[in-house]
């Protein structure tokens, strides 16, 4: 099995969310490590998050299975049953279909980082929790729309949509 070089792997920062429905994920920075190293059932990657900063909106998946373990700092997960501080070495598990919204934020004055490693099917449809939102992956693309299928607003994104 080949070492991956972790210090040759980019990083990544923001997310994918339209407009103003990014700003929660603009201290997040995320290193993909499975396609570096080849693998195609499943993705790998470590997530950093500043002080203040969240993995992501608070969402589940339909299709796809997803566990996060803390590798450093504190994180604090959000879900459906409240919020649940996590230190280095804990971990959590979202099954596919579960309909419980997740999402780690970094509550602390340092940086706190996480592995999450989850499913890859050709479709995924994810939904949020806190926002009339729900996304479609196929074909590589992810489309945001609001849960009924139809466009987001400008007001939703705070931009022209």
């Amino acid at each position: 099995m080949p070492k991956l070089d972790l210090s040759q792997l980019p990083w990544r920062t923001g997310s994918g969310y339209p407009g103003k429905l990014a700003e929660p994920c603009a201290g997040r920075s995320v290193q993909p490590l499975g396609d570096p190293g080849g693998l195609t059932q499943y993705g790998v990657n470590m997530v950093r998050l500043e002080p203040g900063a969240a993995s992501s909106l608070r969402h589940y998946h339909m299709e796809q299975d997803e566990f996060v373990m803390v590798t450093e700092g504190i994180c604090t997960l959000i879900d459906d049953d409240g919020a649940h501080e996590m230190m280095p070495g804990d971990c959590a598990a979202f099954p596919a279909g579960e309909e419980n919204g997740h999402h780690l934020v970094n509550r602390s004055d340092k940086p706190a980082g996480f592995l999450v490693v989850g499913t890859r099917t050709p479709t995924e449809t994810g939904y949020y929790s806190d926002l009339d939102m729900m996304v479609k992956f196929a074909g590589g693309d992810f489309t945001f729309t609001r849960k009924d299928g139809s466009p987001l607003t400008a007001e939703q994104t705070g931009e022209d949509t």
